[in-house]
């Protein structure tokens, strides 16, 4: 049965000051250089993002290190002040890959505990100029066979629906070995690496078919504890994705609320009607209920790891039905309007859509919660 860690104190669910002020910061550069308009101009490019805004957000904010600590180039906050980040990041749709560079890569390194690779690739995240990525993490994947040779070790085998599969500089692989599973960086190359760009729902989270035809790997970490490893980093990863999904309810609310203030029928606002009324507050009170998983989630992250597998599938659902109540009732008060192409409500929709099962469906996570509480136990017996 799962036992609790000792409660962690209340202040550390709640913002401080420089979280505040980053918040703000991060508000107001999203509005500048991130509106809807672009977003959709930069999904037309080749990489799905402006180059220009990742190198300003490492270079003039520091996101991408924010949770690196000081010795890799990072600026060694907690991963609560990374969730800052990323909420704002889901409110403005971001689409450039903060969550498979900033997230899922670094956490890897972070947990192997490989200081020499730490060296290689951490400050070269923190500082803007390596994007990165994780794959083979999902047990129902075929997965990747990696061989030690003469000189090396090199993989082959596939892993798909890869986070920034097509233009990830790195790729941090969960592969078999005779010996068990292993944790492998990979530096793709096109005559090793095969990378096939997926037609995928939300097109402002790219993903790709990654075919490994016998690519150069070095070994990460030691081979001990790789399941332990890829298990922490998906669970730091629905906690990421809360965040952003926390961030995207509060946009939706607030542009709705915003719309239905201003909208007249019947000589009034549509706002003023009962029926609006309760359906923005359900939102609302559901937005809450996201806020508070989230942020227990994060900082499980930053502070009690034992408690994180819980509170990360519990944020999972909860944010998840949040997002999508919240996107639905985005569409549906505005009107005709919001059923157009021309708003961006239909962009949240397909963000909330494909968050739900990016790490496992809710139904998944539920089960998942029942076990570790011991629930399916009892149920049982």
């Amino acid at each position: 049965m799962h036992r609790r860690h000792p409660e962690i104190d209340p202040q550390l669910l709640s913002e401080t000051d420089e979280q505040q002020q980053l918040r703000a910061v991060l508000r107001d550069f999203y509005t500048e250089a991130s509106g809807p308009e672009d977003v959709r101009k930069h999904l037309a490019t080749p990489r799905g993002y402006d180059e220009a805004l990742w190198a300003r957000l490492a270079g003039e904010i520091g996101v991408h290190g924010l949770a690196i600590p000081e010795e890799y180039g990072g600026s060694g906050f907690s991963f609560a002040e990374l969730a800052v980040a990323l909420e704002e990041s889901g409110r403005a749709l971001y689409c450039a890959p903060l969550l498979p560079t900033a997230v899922l890569a670094t956490h890897t390194l972070l947990y192997s505990g490989d200081p020499k690779l730490g060296e290689r690739y951490l400050p070269r995240i923190a500082d803007g100029t390596l994007t990165a990525t994780v794959a083979g993490f999902d047990a129902d994947e075929p997965g990747v066979i990696a061989e030690q040779t003469g000189s090396g070790w090199v993989l082959r085998g596939q892993a798909d629906f890869v986070l920034d599969g097509a233009g990830a500089a790195l790729i941090l692989v969960c592969a078999r070995t005779p010996g068990g599973t292993r944790l492998f960086a990979c530096e793709p190359t096109p005559d090793t690496c095969r990378r096939t760009p997926r037609r995928v729902l939300d097109e402002t989270r790219r993903q790709a078919l990654v075919e490994f035809r016998g690519a150069t790997a070095t070994a990460v970490g030691v081979a001990e504890g790789t399941g332990s490893i890829v298990a922490a980093t998906l669970d730091v990863g629905r906690a990421a994705l809360a965040a952003e999904q926390v961030g995207g309810s509060g946009h939706a609310l607030d542009d709705t609320v915003e719309f239905a203030a201003r909208r007249h029928q019947f000589g009034r606002p549509i706002g003023s009607f009962q029926a609006v009324k309760h359906r923005l507050a359900d939102v609302l009170v559901s937005l809450e209920a996201a806020r508070s998983a989230s942020a227990y989630a994060s900082a499980c992250v930053a502070v009690a790891p034992p408690e994180l597998p819980v509170a990360a599938s519990a944020a999972a659902v909860v944010c998840s039905e949040t997002f999508r109540l919240a996107t639905a009732e985005y569409v549906q008060l505005h009107g005709g309007i919001g059923f157009t192409w021309e708003h961006p409500a239909h962009l949240y929709v397909r963000r909330a859509r494909s968050s739900e099962v990016l790490f496992g469906t809710a139904d998944r996570h539920r089960a998942r919660l029942a076990d570790l509480i011991g629930l399916a136990a009892r149920s049982v017996a």
